[in-house]
């Protein structure tokens, strides 16, 4: 669509000027090279800055609500967020911001990026450093990227698994538990800090006492390493989200929201 928009004004621009120059050629009034006929033209160079500018890929995202054609089947990454600027554009009163990434590609490779979206008011204040959002990035040129605007929660699901996996902060065995096993609630009843860290998550050693769908209640230990902002909500006697199989009560795993 971008591309064709852009011919389509280019086109439209050199018809014009070649019309213009036709006609004031041709003319046989004392100034040719004014009148009707500059109309053309005079439109012409007005609206190919236009086209450009709403033809850009943060713009036709936003009035779209999909990637770019460019990027729709680029690789899933998992883009931490470095720091937000305003670009000085808007649409519609919101503005365009530009995105500097920390991003961890589908193959664990590391490597700074930056996209630039409309963000409506609203949520601008959600695009805070630290946040963690699903990008789509192309492998011969990463210096770029989208956020995934999709709406493939799987995907984004399994390149956040596989991250965590690569870091040592989980399991598949554990991943099993979260996608199979019961949900259920548990009350943190001990914590302790053995003082090991994986990529920046410390070990935590929790007791839980997890209450069954039917009332019943068992009590297990399990562990998990987490980042220091998430270390708050898993406090003695918080509420936490599990999941567990009723063959194995032993083995829980604890669910908490990525960004908090």
């Amino acid at each position: 669509m971008k591309t064709r928009i852009r011919t389509a004004a280019l086109a439209f621009l050199g018809l014009s000027l070649a019309y213009y120059l036709w006609a004031s050629l041709t003319s046989t009034s004392l100034l040719p090279w004014v009148g009707g006929h500059m109309a053309l033209p005079m439109i012409a160079i007005t609206l190919v800055p236009m086209a450009f500018a709403f033809t850009g890929d943060s713009i036709l995202s936003a009035l779209t609500g999909t990637n770019s054609s460019e990027f729709r089947d680029g690789l899933m990454g998992l883009g931490t967020v470095r720091s937000v600027g305003h670009t000085g554009v808007t649409l519609n009163d919101q503005p365009q911001v530009r995105i500097d990434f920390q991003v961890e590609g589908a193959d664990g490779q590391i490597f700074p990026a930056y996209a630039k979206m409309i963000v409506p008011l609203t949520e601008l204040s959600l695009l805070r450093p630290g946040v963690v959002l699903p990008v789509r990035y192309l492998p011969d040129r990463t210096d770029r990227v989208e956020v995934d605007l999709s709406g493939d929660a799987s995907a984004a699901q399994e390149a956040m698994n596989a991250a965590m996996i690569r870091k040592g902060v989980t399991t598949p065995a554990k991943l099993d538990i979260a996608r199979r096993g019961i949900a259920a609630q548990a009350v943190v009843r001990a914590l302790a800090v053995p003082g090991e860290i994986r990529d920046g998550h410390s070990r935590l050693d929790l007791t839980l006492v997890v209450t069954r769908p039917d009332g019943t209640s068992f009590e297990t230990r399990t562990e998990k390493f987490l980042p220091p902002a998430s270390v708050a909500q898993v406090q003695v006697g918080r509420i936490v989200q599990v999941h567990y199989l009723p063959e194995n009560e032993r083995e829980v795993v604890i669910s908490l929201p990525v960004n908090t």
